[in-house]
């Protein structure tokens, strides 16, 4: 069960004056059929220069890229992996593929494979901050250990993450919507 995300906004009330928007858990968490990670949304920007506003942002369903040009704000609780057998990770991947031809999400592409299934890029710039536990960074070829505390960007590079540490892994991630080469390409 997802341990939740405090958020706290502030904005302005109607005579100017710093105020407290939200306080307290987040309320849009996600946690997709058949995917342990449970994502909990906590801003969105659909435009820079961003527009301040009074309203929830985050109060609203969005894929996994930010609009072009906005930016996302979400925190990942990643528990560790399971292993699966050979027929398992088959079946699987046929499964992402297929949701992935049957629903498409914009600015996504995903390429799984049975060393790494969550493999993917995103037309977006991504920080992404290891705020508790451990987890392994996957790109096509190589891979790297990150800790609490350690921050990678990535540049719109296939990717995935391997929890192989026996604990929740707990990142944030900033998103900002990026043109990327391989759309000339297409």
């Amino acid at each position: 069960m997802a341990r939740g995300v405090r958020r706290v906004v502030t904005g302005h009330d109607e005579n100017g004056k710093a105020v407290f928007l939200f306080n307290g858990d987040a309320p849009n968490q996600v946690q997709r059929p058949g995917r342990p990670t449970v994502s909990t949304l906590l801003w969105v920007t659909d435009e820079t220069p961003a527009k301040l506003s009074g309203t929830d942002n985050a109060a609203r369903e969005i894929g996994i890229t930010p609009p072009m040009g906005g930016s996302i704000l979400r925190v990942l609780e990643i528990p560790p992996e399971t292993e699966h057998s050979a027929e398992e990770t088959e079946r699987l991947i046929e499964t992402m593929m297929r949701e992935q031809s049957e629903n498409p999400q914009p600015g996504i592409n995903r390429a799984p494979t049975a060393r790494a299934m969550g493999m993917h890029r995103t037309e977006s710039v991504d920080y992404g901050l290891v705020l508790e536990g451990g987890i392994d960074l996957l790109l096509d070829d190589s891979e790297t250990h990150l800790t609490a505390g350690d921050i990678v960007v990535m540049q719109g590079t296939y990717h995935s993450w391997a929890n192989r540490s026996g604990k929740t892994c707990m990142m944030a991630f900033i998103l900002i919507g990026a043109e990327v080469p391989w759309k000339d390409a297409d």
